[in-house]
């Protein structure tokens, strides 16, 4: 996410780095000659099928939304698109039930334009509750669809971020999104479901990557924005020293220099772009473990990698073997790796 410099011991507090200095949005993606182009099609197998950010665009959750029926539910960190917001707009005003909870503990100020247009526009919106940091970003339709991203919807930010989008249809996750969303609207206590294969903060989220990586035998792709958590550290540095083929691709932050240089002593290959307007810039939040073997596994969700985002916010992601899932987010991420720089102390 694109934002102005602030302090360090903010940043950690966030669960989202900022973009140094980036005030309007990104120009144009990453030089396609440093690094193989992501799939330009969306996978699917399933119940899940995957959506692969700048390349595929945000269309097909635009059009989730206009095509609703009965009701939409959407929890987002950071909303700043005129185009959703417009279409959510729509969708109330011909008779949907559009109920949208936003983030307030960090985003507050970000959010109350976008809050300010629902409001008055049919849709029920309100803030999350205080004092968490509501990091989620899921958009769930008809109660039959949810997608699980790793983006804001923020206009500016779409055309030079790397992020996913999972589209589910599994009845057992979807029941256990809306049972979420229901009480944290109402801002009542819950415990959220973990349905067939999700993953939330703060309850499941860092024991299910942790899963994630302790199981791999042969490779791990990982991608994030942030690295900080001590425990997600230590074990790309064990898996790595096991013998496990560990590649890490980040956005460049000073912040994360310290954990860097721990990973490349213990073997692991960390490559970064550099955080300026013109480098596609790593926002999104991914581990893939073993991809093309039998055991295959990947995560993917709004968590990053740090105390806030696994421990305190309310995030969401999922973890799943599906095949043709883990092909696109792991060429993905080759594709990223190949066009970075190794990291160098």
């Amino acid at each position: 996410m694109r934002r102005v410099l602030l302090a360090c011991a903010v940043l950690v507090l966030t669960g989202c780095t900022v973009r140094l200095g980036v005030t309007s949005p990104v120009s144009k993606p990453h030089d396609p000659a440093k690094a193989a182009p992501a799939p330009a099609v969306a996978a699917t197998s399933g119940a899940l099928s995957v959506l692969v950010e700048p390349k595929n665009g945000i269309g097909k959750i635009y059009q989730l939304i206009n095509g609703a029926r009965s009701s939409i539910e959407l929890t987002m960190y950071e909303l700043n698109d005129p185009t959703a917001e417009g279409d959510l707009a729509a969708a109330a005003k011909r008779g949907v039930d559009v109920r949208v909870l936003l983030d307030q503990n960090l985003e507050k100020s970000r959010n109350t334009a976008a809050y300010d247009y629902l409001a008055a526009h049919r849709v029920h919106v309100t803030w999350a509750p205080a004092g968490t940091t509501y990091h989620q970003k899921t958009l769930t339709v008809d109660g039959k669809t949810s997608v699980i991203m790793t983006l804001n919807m923020v206009a500016s930010d779409y055309a030079g971020t790397r992020d996913f989008a999972v589209i589910d249809t599994d009845k057992a996750d979807i029941d256990a999104i809306v049972t979420t969303f229901d009480a944290d609207f109402a801002h009542k206590a819950i415990t959220p479901p973990d349905g067939a294969d999700l993953v939330w903060s703060p309850t499941n989220s860092q024991s299910s990557i942790l899963a994630v990586i302790n199981g791999a035998t042969k490779t791990l792709s990982v991608e994030n924005e942030e690295m900080e958590d001590s425990a997600v550290i230590k074990a790309l540095e064990k898996a790595a020293e096991r013998g496990v083929d560990v590649e890490v691709v980040m956005t460049a932050e000073s912040s994360w220099d310290s954990a860097f240089k721990k990973l490349v002593r213990a073997g692991v290959h960390v490559r970064t772009y550099a955080n300026s307007s013109t480098v596609l810039y790593i926002h999104a939040k991914a581990v893939v473990a073993d991809a093309g073997r039998r055991d295959q596994d990947v995560f993917v969700g709004s968590e990053n990698f740090s105390t806030a985002s696994l421990d305190y916010n309310r995030e969401l992601g999922i973890r799943t073997s599906n095949a043709a899932v883990i092909s696109v987010i792991s060429a993905t991420i080759a594709a990223d790796y190949a066009g970075g720089t190794p990291y160098a102390a």
